[in-house]
């Protein structure tokens, strides 16, 4: 037997916001929870199961890049025009990009690094 992960969870300043950027992106529901008395936020399932994505919310601010990041593959490998409903959904372009790289790097929001892929 082996351990099965739950969530992948992202500490941040406004977790509503952040969990309703990010069923924004994935096309998955946002469910509030309150455990111990403070409503966090999971988004997913997706429906053939896998982890959800979690959201609480933290007092401290992002200190540096993140250690883990989603890598994400577009709809129908259509980088371009998924770049661009990124962005609109408040993506950030992060000017780190290796050169020739084939996907673009981007920030959530609240500045969590995550990968486009091409």
């Amino acid at each position: 037997m082996y351990a099965s992960i739950l969530n992948i969870t992202f500490d941040c300043a406004d977790p509503r916001a952040q969990a309703r950027f990010w069923a924004a992106l994935t096309g998955w529901t946002v469910h509030d929870e309150v455990i111990f008395g403070q409503v966090q936020f999971a988004v997913g399932p997706p429906p053939e199961g896998g982890p959800r994505l979690y959201f609480v919310a933290v007092p401290e601010p992002k200190p540096a890049k993140n250690r883990i990041h989603l890598d994400l593959i577009p709809p129908g490998e259509d980088q371009a025009r998924e770049l661009v409903r990124l962005k609109d959904l408040g993506a950030t372009v992060l000017g780190t990009q290796p050169d020739g790289a084939p996907w673009v790097i981007l920030a959530d929001p609240e500045g969590n690094e995550f990968c486009l892929e091409g």
